[in-house]
This record gives structure tokens, C-alpha cells and sequence, in this order.
């Protein structure tokens, strides 16, 4: 049974009761929605990524919660996820007590699992905590990467142009993971590496979840690009002051979300 059945349906075969009668976007109502990119910009691999089924189901649960195909405040048993998605219940379990970590869900007992609802005013908090994690990562990314490295991120701010000026949301969003998490990488520090993972996922989901009132993919790819270049060529200071500007322009659009009804 696919997700978009399941929700028609309102009932897991567990009994777990969900929100129902709601539209839910999937990526194929965004990329209908918007015009589609011609071409895909090759997306390099980011090394820490493993092919364990374990992290497969990772990858497809976290974008379907970024993505709301998975609303917030909705419930699902661990059985009809791992039905959906061809996975089986051992790796989607281990999935979900990641996304668990990552604040994305929330395991309840008995009960299924619930989709973590979307805190505007904390996100305001996921910013704070990312401003001095990713100056930091952006400083020894600069400082550390090899050459192979800074060609792959140049190749990495161009994919995020593409995709903010073909106007495709949920493309733009990947290759920021991609980007980002690589990035991450970069720096040779695990622990910024790891801490700083559940971050980008939260804000990956605030971001699409107002992109439409935002309208501003075009400069949001433009700011990611330019902090990927000033890492890619070396420049610390430059680096450092390029991921100011970024975690400046996200509060900004955080806070006109945030008083947009006083």
C-alpha cells in the first residue's frame, strides 16, 4: 500500500489513527508545480554514506518529513512505513530511532510513531546553535579540504544555482544536503560533523514547509553558493564571513515567518 492510500485509508492495520482528509504534497506535486530542471546537475557522493538498507530508509524517511509527505502531529505505525517504503521493519527501525535523535519523530510506545510537530519560535534556536557550528566547519572546510574536495564543492555551488533558478524546491533541497553534509565533511571534525546533521535536517523541513510565502529559492541557492566558493577557494576569514551572512539572511526570513501575523 503506498503512503497516499494509507492516508485516505485513516487506519493503519495496528489501528494507529493519523491525520486524515488532509492533502499531503509529494515531491511529485512540487516538481509539477514548478518548472523542471532540463538537465540534473550530477550530485557527487558524500563518503560517509554507507548503502545499508539502515540508511536507505533513513535517507527516503528523512525527505519524505522535510518534504511533508509525512505531516507533522501525524501518527504511523513502524509496520506500514517499512510496507511503503520495501524496506524491511529491522533497518526502518533503526531509521527512526535516528530520526528520533534528529528531533524528526517521536516513538511512542504501543502507539506508533508520531511525526515531531514544526516549532517556529525554536527555530530561531536551531539557528543560533548552526551560526557557531557552521563557522567553525566553514573555517576548517576552508582550511582542510584537499583539491579534489574544492573542485567538488565549486561543482556543488552550481548545482544550487541550477536548481534555485529552474525554481525546483524539493531539487534544491537535495543538493543542499549533499552540499552541506560534504561540507561537513570537509572540516575532519566528526563531532561538528555529527552534531551539526540534525540541524540542517530542521531547517530543511521549516524551509519547504514556507518556501511558497518566502518566494525566494533564487536567493537562497545564490547565499549557499557563495559560502561553498569562499570554502572552496581557501579563504578562511572570507568563509567564516560568507556563513554570517547566510545564518543572517535565515533569521531574517525566521523572524518575518515568525511576526508575520502582528
Amino acid at each position: 500500500m503506498s503512503i497516499g492510500a494509507f492516508l485516505d485509508s485513516g487506519e493503519d492495520r495496528n489501528g494507529v489513527h493519523f491525520l486524515a482528509g488532509r492533502h499531503v504534497p509529494t515531491a511529485a506535486d512540487s516538481h509539477a508545480s514548478m518548472p523542471a530542471t532540463k538537465k540534473k546537475s550530477p550530485r557527487a557522493p558524500v563518503p560517509s554514506t554507507t548503502s545499508s538498507l539502515s540508511e536507505q530508509a533513513f535517507g527516503m524517511l528523512e525527505e519524505m518529513i522535510v518534504t511533508l509527505q509525512l505531516p507533522p502531529g501525524s501518527l504511523w505505525s513502524e509496520s506500514m512505513l517499512s510496507e511503503s517504503l520495501g524496506i524491511g521493519r529491522t533497518p526502518v527501525r533503526e531509521a527512526l530511532q535516528r530520526l528520533a535523535e534528529y528531533h524528526m519523530v517521536e516513538i511512542l510506545r504501543r502507539h506508533g510513531i508520531r511525526i515531531a510537530e514544526v516549532n517556529e519560535h525554536e527555530q530561531l534556536l536551531v539557528l543560533e546553535t548552526r551560526r557557531e557550528l557552521e563557522r567553525l566547519i566553514a573555517a576548517r572546510a576552508a582550511r582542510r579540504a584537499s583539491v579534489a574536495e574544492r573542485k567538488t564543492l565549486a561543482a556543488m555551488a552550481q548545482a544550487l544555482l541550477a536548481a534555485g533558478q529552474a525554481g525546483d524546491v524539493v531539487e534544491l533541497l537535495r543538493q543542499y544536503f549533499v552540499a552541506k553534509s560534504f561540507m561537513a565533511h570537509c572540516a575532519g571534525n566528526r563531532f561538528s560533523e555529527q552534531a551539526i546533521a540534525p540541524l540542517y535536517t530542521l531547517s530543511r523541513r521549516f524551509y519547504f514547509m514556507h518556501h511558497r510565502e518566502l518566494d525566494n529559492l533564487r536567493d537562497v541557492a545564490r547565499i549557499h553558493a557563495e559560502l561553498l566558493r569562499a570554502v572552496a577557494t581557501g579563504d578562511e576569514k572570507e568563509a567564516v564571513a560568507a556563513c554570517d551572512r547566510h545564518i543572517d539572511f535565515a533569521e531574517a526570513f525566521t523572524k518575518r515567518i515568525i511576526t508575520r501575523d502582528f
